[in-house]
């Protein structure tokens, strides 16, 4: 074999032609590259075009990440293996992480291991929680903020979450709390814009407008608030990961970071974060398992009622939930929304209020319906602030266990005020409204005034128990709502009518029914 006089390609990037190699008869050809290879590297002639970048060309680490779930795959796959959605992994590079990776998680040679204590041994100081000045976001959280602690507030687009965060830094700032507010989609003369509708304690409020992580930690060490605003969780970018603002990677990593930080200085951060379309938080699950307490501020933008529950709290209750009205100068609580509801009660047929449970607090309101004959096959079921599948299982049981059958009719449900109910209490609302609205009979308790009603409906028609009876039956007393429809109770209630199955309240609140028992 004859390597002389090999040609060179480009300003010092020589480059072996193998259509010039001649082969010796007998001559293996991978002895030869081998070889050739060898001769090349003691010569210097090698490049990224030739052997030697079978030996020096850095193997590419990376991989792939579920944008819905943060589930991480080796390979890439159609559909993820952790939550089943398809085409949602995508490939991001892996950090270096020097020592630690090298050494993985086993306790350097020669340390002590670390001694488990009983809880009883454990040293739980007392914390004083910050007080927002926001009556009913305290009580959501449980009692206000807990320094240390972070909290994502999820909601949708134009819903008013940077006006509620702002209200809240504009009362702690009143009382003498130093508060931080961290602008990643508005520019600072923005933020002003909207604090000078909040009031001169807003204004008082310091503001950052960042999205670099980096810059945004730096700053939180320098000021160390005791509350802070991060307005949003998916505009911040860290400078090590390759992803854009708000993918997965950038999230989770924003999100650790400042959880870090915070924890280490006693710093209360509310997150602020983006929805789907669906009304879920955006964003990878593992964000929320990251949180301390996880709210959502939820309401419909051509209403004024605006309501917030806890989805996730590690301090307090999560079934709570707060009222606000928006106004021309910003949200204002509603300490009493059972009056506001009630007072809009309609008196038609198809409407019944609602005895509900929200957390700790009795509410009130009026559930609606509309039934329709149609020829459309199958008939539409349109519900709003309640579960359809649960207005599904309410349509069967009532056609099954004496109500109309309304197989040939569409069928809308609404709760009033734009307020969603999750609790199973709501079932005989609905059947009942839905009777009503059918035979075109008006649903009235004594006095004329709305009816009254709570209770789950069994499959098989019987009306279960329902937790905080007494307190229901007593908020509906409060407005002169009663007698109230409801299971019967462990032990007598005052005010409470009491019904054993959806038959009997379907005959106690229609004329058909009123006119059989008299005739009996």
């Amino acid at each position: 074999m004859h390597t002389d006089s090999l040609p060179v390609a480009g300003a010092g990037e020589p480059r072996l032609d193998w259509n010039r190699v001649s082969f010796s008869p007998g001559e293996c050809p991978v002895k030869v590259a081998a070889a050739t290879n060898g001769s090349l590297r003691s010569r210097g002639v090698v490049t990224s075009h030739g052997l030697r970048s079978l030996d020096s060309m850095a193997r590419r680490d990376s991989h792939f990440t579920c944008q819905e779930c943060g589930h991480v795959a080796p390979t890439w796959t159609g559909r993820c293996p952790g939550c089943g959605e398809w085409n949602t992994l995508v490939e991001t590079l892996r950090r270096e992480r020097g020592g630690a990776r090298a050494s993985g998680s086993r306790a350097p040679a020669g340390a002590p291991a670390p001694r488990p204590v009983p809880l009883r041994e454990v040293q739980a100081p007392a914390v004083d929680r910050l007080d927002t000045g926001v009556a009913e976001l305290d009580r959501v959280l449980g009692g206000g903020l807990v320094p240390g602690s972070l909290v994502l507030l999820g909601g949708s687009p134009g819903i008013g979450k940077s006006t509620l965060t702002g209200m809240a830094l504009g009362g702690m700032s009143a009382s003498g709390r130093r508060v931080l507010y961290i602008s990643g989609e508005e520019s600072a003369a923005q933020v002003k814009l909207r604090a000078e509708r909040l009031g001169e304690h807003a204004l008082a409020v310091p503001a950052l407008a960042e999205t670099s992580v980096e810059a945004i930690l730096a700053v939180l060490e320098a000021e160390r608030p005791e509350a802070c605003v991060i307005d949003s969780i998916q505009t911040l970018h860290a400078e090590g990961m390759t992803g854009a603002p708000g993918s997965v990677g950038q999230v989770r990593e924003a999100a650790g970071a400042v959880m870090e930080v915070a924890k280490r200085l006693g710093t209360a951060v509310v997150l602020v974060g983006h929805v789907t379309k669906d009304g879920g938080l955006a964003g990878p699950r593992v964000l929320e398992h990251l949180v301390d307490c996880v709210l959502l501020f939820e309401g419909e933008r051509e209403r004024s009622f605006r309501t917030l529950r806890a989805l996730k709290n590690r301090f307090g209750a999560t079934s709570e939930v707060g009222v606000f009205e928006m106004r021309s100068g910003g949200l204002v609580e509603v300490a009493d929304p059972s009056a506001r509801f009630v007072g809009e009660a309609s008196e038609a047929a198809g409407s019944c209020v609602l005895c509900a449970m929200e957390g700790t607090r009795p509410l009130l309101v009026e559930v609606q319906a509309l039934v329709a004959p149609t020829e459309i096959v199958p008939p539409r079921r349109v519900v709003t602030g309640i579960d359809r599948n649960r207005l599904a299982m309410v349509i069967a049981v009532l056609a099954r266990h004496g109500g109309p059958s309304l197989a040939s009719a569409d069928v809308f449900v609404n709760v009033a005020g734009g307020v969603r109910v999750d609790e199973p209490g709501a079932d005989l609302a609905v059947a009942l409204a839905l009777a009503s609205a059918h035979r075109g009979e008006p649903l009235r308790g004594s006095g004329g005034k709305p009816l009254a009603c709570f209770g789950e409906v069994g499959l098989t028609g019987e009306l279960r128990f329902v937790a905080h009876p007494e307190r229901r039956v007593a908020e509906a007393l409060k407005f002169g709502l009663g007698p109230v429809l409801g299971p019967p109770a462990a032990e007598p209630i005052e005010g409470l009518g009491s019904v054993p199955s959806l038959r009997a309240a379907v005959a106690a609140v229609t004329r058909s029914g009123q006119h059989a028992r008299r005739a009996a």
